[in-house]
C-alpha cells in the first residue's frame, strides 16, 4: 500500500554563511493510511518544520516529499494549493483564524474555494462544529472566543470535509485536559476512517494515542518507537 505521507531524507536549512541555521537534516517518514505518528522533542527541534513542510507550505532544501505517492516537487505551486484545500487539514499553535469570519465561516471558507456550494459548506461547518462542542458559536468571531474555543473551531475547520492528511501543531495545547482528551479522539477517529494524522506535541498523554513516535532532535529524527502503554491506561494512571 502506498504511504500517504512520505518524507525522504528531507533537510531544510534557513539562511547562508555564519547565520545558516540548519532545521531537518535527513528526515525519513513514512505514514500510510490508518496511521497516528506524534513528533515529539525540545523546542526549536524541527517539528513545527516537518509539518509545514509536510503540508507543502514550505519546501525542503533537499530531499523529497511525497502524498499518496505524488511528489509535491513536481506539482506547481497551484496543483499544490489543490492538493492541500482537498486533502490536507492543518491545526496551527496560533490558530490561523481569519478575524473577519465567523466561526462557521472560517471552516466553510475552505470548502467554497475548492468550489463547494455555500450552502453545502455552511452546513458541513455546523457539523464539524458540533463535533468539537461548539455547535452555538457559530455566528461568532474569532476575538470573541477563548484560546481554548479558538483551538477547536481550527480543528474542526481541519477535519471538515475529505483530507486525509491531518497535520496538528500542539493541538492540544490551549484546552483543558477533558476538552483536549475529546479533540485527540476525534483526531483518532479520523486514522480509523482511513486519514492519517502527524501531530507535533510534547505531551506524553497526547502521544500515547498515537501509533508510533518520532523522537526529534537539532532537527535528526533519532528514535522511532511504539508508545509504551495506551492512551487509557494513563489517563486512568493520572485519576
Amino acid at each position: 500500500m502506498t504511504p500517504v505521507l512520505e518524507l525522504r531524507e528531507v533537510s531544510k536549512v534557513y539562511g547562508a554563511g555564519p547565520a545558516q541555521v540548519r532545521a531537518l537534516t535527513g528526515v525519513n517518514l513514512s505514514v500510510r493510511a490508518g496511521e497516528m505518528v506524534a513528533v515529539m522533542g525540545p523546542s526549536g527541534s524541527g517539528k513545527s518544520t516537518l509539518l509545514t513542510i509536510a503540508g507543502s507550505l514550505e519546501q525542503p532544501t533537499s530531499g523529497t516529499v511525497l502524498v499518496e505517492g505524488d511528489p509535491l516537487s513536481a506539482m506547481s505551486r497551484s496543483d499544490q494549493a489543490r492538493m492541500r484545500r482537498r486533502h490536507v487539514g492543518y491545526v496551527f499553535q496560533d490558530f490561523n483564524l481569519l478575524p473577519g469570519l465567523t466561526a462557521a465561516e472560517n471552516i466553510a471558507l475552505p470548502l467554497e474555494l475548492d468550489g463547494t456550494r455555500s450552502k453545502a459548506a455552511a452546513a458541513s461547518a455546523r457539523r464539524a462544529l458540533e463535533q468539537v462542542g461548539l455547535a452555538g458559536e457559530a455566528g461568532r468571531y474569532p476575538d470573541e472566543l477563548s484560546g481554548g474555543q479558538r483551538q477547536r473551531v481550527a480543528i474542526a475547520r481541519a477535519l471538515v470535509g475529505e483530507r486525509r492528511l491531518l497535520l496538528a501543531d500542539e493541538p492540544t495545547g490551549a484546552l483543558d485536559t477533558h476538552t483536549g482528551e475529546a479533540v485527540i479522539r476525534l483526531l483518532r477517529a479520523a486514522c480509523d476512517e482511513g486519514a492519517v494524522t502527524v501531530l507535533a506535541t510534547h505531551d506524553a498523554q497526547l502521544a500515547a494515542w498515537a501509533d508510533r513516535v518520532v523522537f526529534v532532535r537539532d532537527g535528526v529524527a533519532i528514535d522511532q518507537t511504539a508508545p509504551p502503554a495506551g492512551p487509557e491506561s494513563l489517563l486512568q494512571a493520572d485519576s
